[in-house]
């Protein structure tokens, strides 16, 4: 049963559900009368209906229906249509019948017989709240969505600032490295002369000490002593090669040619430690614009700390591929690792664990890198091996 009322004004749609005809006949005309348009049902099922089709502000719901009774249907009004409110019409309540329905979504609760202005009143009201409620809650939404939006901003901000000082202590360390080595340089190139002096008058007394000596241990003492002057002058030497030497420049260095020119130098001690070496060059590289000697001496420092910290029977793994525009090359080694402690530092100046090392390998290879607008660090270190990667931009 449909009863609808003609008018140029636009009127708010409610759903009446009364198995009471009655009922419906009177409620519509007191409602239509009001400025609503009422659909009834005398059935919860055919109620549904209506309300799915019409997608009413407002469903009137008798309490006790024969099919189902008014509380499962106030349930299932409010599950499957939330924005709908429920005024519940009873000829038999009770208090406690109301604050049950209540609990369950109800707006209103209405006893029969009802007073028809009371009854508009009533549901006019329970529009006037319905209209507050889904306005609170759009504003609940927006400020949800605004709560969200700030905190994806601080987040965002958060990482920025965590990006930009990482970088700014990348730099400054960067920097720190640069004078250090600046110094090196001119630490190493006015002080050699002063050092060889007396370096080549100590090994000169020493040669004249053995033209004379006989017994065995004092010839044993002064050769110490010869290869240590021998050292500290080729310690001088690489500070002087590494602050004076004429850079050759070219924009054709292969850098696979590169790494097996330096694996070269090093054949008489990897066949007699039995070090296996393994080439895995997934592509022939593009040329980097580079200094091929200065290069050399990257990968020469690489594989004599790979070779150093392998037993016999090591393993040597040399990676090159490339990778957004770059050339990659990973070193790995399966000796001991670098201590966590230790990592940290292993690109400063004169730091060495080494008995007899200068510390002067990795922050020199470090600097050659980064002076081609390369990178080089170490991608993994653990018991098993070390890996270094190595990254240069190909010729554009």
């Amino acid at each position: 049963m449909l009863i609808e009322c003609r008018s140029n004004v636009i009127k708010k749609p409610v759903v009446i559900i009364d198995d009471d005809r009655n009922i419906l006949e009177l409620t519509s005309l007191i409602l239509s009368k009001h400025g609503f348009q009422p659909y009834v049902a005398d059935s919860a099922h055919e109620g549904f209906e209506l309300i799915s089709r019409h997608s009413p502000e407002l469903v009137l719901l008798d309490y006790i229906m024969p099919e189902m009774d008014g509380l499962a249907a106030l349930q299932l009004i409010k599950s499957r249509f939330p924005d709908t409110y429920v005024v519940m019409l009873t000829g038999k309540g009770s208090e406690e019948i109301a604050v049950e329905l209540m609990k369950n979504g109800a707006s209103e609760y209405v006893l029969k017989p009802f007073n028809n202005r009371n009854l508009v009143e009533r549901l006019q009201n329970v529009l006037r709240i319905r209209e507050i409620e889904l306005h609170n809650r759009e504003l609940q939404k927006q400020q949800d969505h605004l709560l969200f939006e700030i905190e994806q901003w601080n987040y965002e901000l958060q990482k920025r600032v965590r990006e930009k000082s990482e970088a700014l202590q990348d730099a400054q360390d960067e920097i720190v490295q640069s004078e250090k080595l600046a110094a090196l340089g001119y630490l190493s190139a006015g002080m050699a002369h002063e050092i060889r002096n007396p370096l080549n008058s100590i090994a000169l007394f020493i040669q004249l000490m053995r033209q004379t000596s006989t017994e065995p241990d004092q010839l044993e003492y002064q050769s110490k002593v010869l290869k240590e002057v021998e050292r500290i002058d080729s310690i001088i030497r690489k500070l002087l090669d590494a602050s004076r030497r004429t850079r050759v420049i070219s924009s054709n260095v292969q850098i696979n040619q590169v790494v097996d020119s330096a694996i070269e130098a090093f054949s008489p001690q990897i066949e007699s430690r039995k070090i296996q070496v393994e080439r895995q060059y997934h592509c022939v590289p593009q040329p980097i614009t580079a200094d091929p000697a200065e290069l050399g001496q990257i990968f020469t420092n690489l594989f004599l700390n790979a070779l150093d910290a392998m037993n016999r029977g090591g393993l040597l793994a040399i990676e090159i591929f490339e990778e957004d525009s770059r050339v990659i090359v990973r070193v790995s080694d399966s000796g001991t690792g670098i201590a966590e402690d230790v990592l940290p530092s292993i690109f400063d100046p004169f730091f060495s664990t080494k008995n007899r090392g200068t510390g002067m390998g990795l922050p020199v290879a470090q600097r050659i890198v980064r002076m081609y607008e390369g990178n080089m660090k170490v991608e993994s270190s653990s018991p098993e091996g070390t890996t270094f990667r190595l990254e240069f931009p190909v010729c554009s």
